[in-house]
């Protein structure tokens, strides 16, 4: 019963201790415009030459609230095709879907990344299993 008690008392006093502090930080950049944006991830899709490099980026760049350029777009397939990983290339398209406000904008993404998705030989989720 006392070594339950004296564990308890340790355990309370650790967790007081390494209880979180909390920061609050704070950005004083200006806010980036959408053309800087899609410079910025061009240029890093173009530089890409590891599968994880790659995915980061995606990561970062879909967590934006903005849909990334054709120009990003078409960037970030050649490099998952350097790469040679082809699921990747799929998923950026289910990503632009997910990005996309309506059918209509992504349908404008598929037609003109139509000649490219034509010479790197991706194929669309749809195209490989259906539509849903």
């Amino acid at each position: 019963m006392i070594l339950r008690a004296a564990r308890s008392t340790v355990s309370a006093s650790l967790m007081a201790r390494s209880a979180p502090i909390a920061v609050r930080h704070s950005s004083h950049a200006a806010a980036e415009s959408y053309e800087s944006f899609n410079d910025r991830y061009a240029s890093f899709f173009a530089s890409a030459q590891d599968l994880f490099e790659l995915q980061r980026g995606l990561n970062n760049c879909f967590a934006y609230d903005l849909v990334p350029s054709q120009k990003v777009i078409e960037e970030a397939l050649r490099a998952a095709r350097r790469v040679n990983d082809y699921s990747t290339a799929v998923r950026i398209f289910e990503g632009l879907k997910e990005k996309t406000e309506n059918v209509g904008q992504y349908q404008q993404y598929l037609t003109e990344t139509e000649p490219l998705r034509k010479e790197l030989g991706i194929l669309l989720r749809e195209e490989l299993y259906g539509s849903k």
